[in-house]
């Protein structure tokens, strides 16, 4: 709406008084969450006044800082409270850092209660058995942290004759709207989703969840055992089928930090500068021109859209991406060649999705697909899993990235969806890889767990028992020679380590960047080359993370 040239933005935009961001953690976490408070400043700027900011979450840890955030550039002047619905508005201020979270987000509270509950079931198949067979009669929503694996399950439950629906991402809108209205005025039936369902969409009364192995974050648990326990009389409930001994310590290292009142603290990604030219290039979009002195000013002095930034703004013109006349600028030939599609549509997210080609079925949208399914090697016809069913490709429109198909009754079809490469994604975090540590060295979390579970934790443990230390990190000699370093710290801890212990340096080290990772910092190219690395270095990285670990005694095993 701000840089359509169809709406009048003033005269539409200009009455807003109040915004009201629901689920706000899941912006600020990520990229998204600068686009939007850029965005709000825009707006703020349009309507003339400040505007009334409202966020609305269940599972924050550090629910005072992201206050804070969410004021953007009116922080420290005007008034804010945090309000949990069982006590009266708190309020904060610079001699206040903290206050109590909201009901659900666990700390200073104890966790919420529920009836939870872990299993060991080793496949995809057996985990439609047991679901299968469990609460019959009941509505079950089953989390899974992947679309492929959403697809398999989906499929291994209709063969085993439990009426089930899907819902994830590359489902078309009409097929995701289908499954969520059948399964909510259903009964006796299964919804199998990621985390599309997660977050605000109303699927109707649920009697049970199940999250097959484990979600990322403590948080993502919360949300989803939130979706039960809303009938009076009725309790939260979670059922972990774990399918192999990843997903098993995982899951038990995340309830254990659910049962220590811990929930991630949601911090905003440092130094979003593909962000900020970005921003520019949409004022000045929006605007038709702004003065070379005053750009700064569409963001009223929020950091980092303020004039730090100056030399971003060079680059831009500089590259072409801004033309500059008579001290205004303009939007370039090079924006309008890498971003002008679609009437900038490109402009409008911060995320990059992955090319995927459009599946129909005769005239009806299924959903999406990777185009590797469409182009590797098969023997025989070319079976698709979408929607929970295989399909057989009649037609490839390559020009139009489309696809069609037919139903078949077989269960050959292959579902794959590549995930576009960025920052840190699926990057498992320091506290929790800690947590893994201690489930390995004995810790259990009260929650109910199966027998066979507790007998594969055991395994687990024993196979573990020379790569785990109390209080302090492993390396070990194996019998070829190599030397591992076992530092229960997480991804981008170890790549700040490596990059440190690469280079014999006596501070730490930001990680080296690949050019794969860097084509899913999205607006990089409108970035100076260096600068782009910077800022894909310094999100690659856990500085505090690794000078944990380099603190920690280390233990020694030649085996």
């Amino acid at each position: 709406m701000l840089v359509s040239r169809t709406v009048d933005h003033r005269s539409f935009l200009g009455d807003v008084r109040a915004v009201v961001v629901d689920e706000v953690h899941a912006f600020a976490g990520d990229d998204r969450g600068w686009h939007l408070l850029a965005v709000l400043e825009r707006l703020a700027v349009v309507a003339g006044r400040d505007l009334q900011r409202v966020g609305l979450s269940a599972t924050v840890g550090n629910p005072a800082e992201l206050l804070r955030w969410l004021q953007g550039s009116a922080a420290g002047r005007r008034p804010a409270s945090l309000i949990a619905p069982d006590d009266r508005p708190t309020a904060l201020d610079d001699r206040r850092p903290g206050a109590r979270a909201e009901d659900g987000a666990a700390p200073p509270s104890a966790a919420p209660p529920g009836d939870v509950e872990v299993d060991y079931v080793g496949s995809v198949h057996n985990a439609a058995k047991v679901i299968g067979l469990l609460h019959r009669g009941a509505k079950r929503l089953v989390f899974c942290d992947s679309k492929k694996l959403v697809e398999e399950l989906g499929q291994a439950l209709r063969a085993a004759g439990v009426t089930t629906y899907l819902s994830h991402a590359s489902l078309s809108a009409d097929e995701r709207r289908r499954s969520e209205q059948a399964f909510a005025e259903s009964r006796d039936c299964v919804i199998v989703a990621t985390s599309t369902l997660e977050l605000g969409i109303d699927v109707g009364d649920l009697d049970h969840v199940i999250q097959i192995n484990a979600p990322g974050t403590v948080a993502s648990f919360l949300q989803r055992l939130g979706r039960t326990g809303r009938r009076p009389g009725s309790r939260r409930n979670c059922l972990f089928l774990t399918l192999d001994d990843d997903g098993l310590a995982r899951a038990a290292a995340l309830l254990l930090l659910w049962a220590r009142n811990w929930v991630e603290p949601v911090v905003p990604p440092p130094e979003p500068r593909h962000i900020v030219a970005q921003q520019v290039l949409a004022l000045t979009l929006q605007e038709g021109r702004v003065g070379d002195r005053l750009w700064a000013s569409g963001w009223r002095g929020l950091p980092p859209f303020d004039r730090t930034a100056e030399p971003i703004v060079r680059y831009l013109a500089d590259a072409g991406f801004l033309d500059v006349d008579d001290g205004m600028l303009f939007i370039g030939t090079e924006a309008q060649r890498r971003f002008g599609f679609r009437h900038f549509s490109d402009l409008l997210a911060v995320f990059t999705a992955a090319p995927q080609f459009t599946v129909f079925a005769g005239r009806q949208e299924i959903g999406s697909t990777d185009p590797a399914l469409l182009s590797d090697q098969v023997d025989g016809p070319r079976l698709l899993l979408l929607a929970g069913r295989s399909w057989r490709v009649n037609h490839i429109d390559w020009n139009r990235r489309r696809c069609f198909v037919e139903p078949v009754d077989t269960t050959g079809g292959r579902a794959r969806w590549l995930v576009a490469p960025s920052a840190g994604a699926g990057a498992l975090s320091f506290p929790l890889m800690h947590a893994v540590r201690d489930v390995l060295l004995g810790a259990d979390p009260p929650v109910k767990t199966t027998s066979r579970a507790a007998e594969r934790l055991a395994r687990l443990r024993e196979e573990y028992l020379d790569r785990v230390h109390l209080g302090g990190t492993v390396i070990r000699r194996e019998r070829t020679g190599d030397v591992h370093w076992w530092t229960w710290a997480g991804r981008r801890a170890n790549a700040t380590l490596i990059a440190t212990l690469g280079d014999l340096a006596e501070r730490l080290c930001l990680p080296e960047v690949d050019g794969e990772a860097l084509a899913g910092l999205k607006f990089n190219a409108a970035l100076p080359p260096r600068l782009a690395e910077a800022t894909l270095a310094a999100r690659l990285a856990d500085l505090d993370a690794a000078a944990a670990v380099l603190s920690d005694p280390v233990r020694f095993v030649v085996r």
